[in-house]
């Protein structure tokens, strides 16, 4: 039961949030953080910032952790497949379909009124892990943090991953927090 239930929480946020990245880690967040209770909203937190780190693409590196968290090395396996499953579906059935169309302006739409939502969705994100770090750290640690992360990246332009790691040193040094 549990590796059709990671299955269906990384095939279904594939599936909805088209394109990967950006578009499926809030879906992600919701079928393993509220959905099925495999991490909290501040490992999550944890699971991103590295996943962000290292190379590749951002959903499969968090449905390889989790998976193999929950059900090891076929869990892994399974959670991972679920992922790229839906882009392999679409690819290997509706490429051609979809370029036929692309001039369409039901097309146009459509695409048009996802990027809205997908920036509400980025934005619920965002709060609840603000939310979270406040209400972990403190106003001042995440005001902190907010700042010097910001100043790294606009003003001097410290590459994102060398501000994620920073700051997941930080925490572990300071704030007490394991990483993931």
């Amino acid at each position: 039961m549990i590796y059709w239930e990671l299955f269906l929480a990384f095939f279904i946020p594939g599936i909805v949030g088209y394109g990967g990245g950006p578009a499926s880690i809030p879906l992600i967040q919701t079928e393993v953080v509220n959905r099925y209770g495999w991490v909290t909203v501040e490992e999550f937190g944890e699971l991103l910032a590295i996943g962000n780190a290292l190379p590749g693409p951002i959903a499969t590196k968090m449905a390889g952790y989790i998976g193999y968290e929950v059900g090891g090395v076929l869990g892994a396996s399974v959670a991972l497949f679920a992922t790229i499953a839906p882009s392999l579906i679409i690819m290997i059935f509706l490429l051609g379909i979809l370029y036929k169309f692309k001039d369409s302006p039901r097309v146009k739409r459509m695409t048009g009124l996802i990027k809205p939502t997908i920036a509400i969705l980025l934005g619920v994100l965002a709060f609840e892990f603000f939310d979270t770090s406040v209400f972990s750290s403190g106003w001042a640690q995440t005001i902190f943090l907010i700042v010097i992360s910001y100043l790294l990246l606009e003003k001097w332009k410290v590459h994102p991953a060398l501000v994620i790691a920073g700051a997941l040193l930080y925490g572990g040094l300071f704030l007490g927090h394991g990483a993931v």
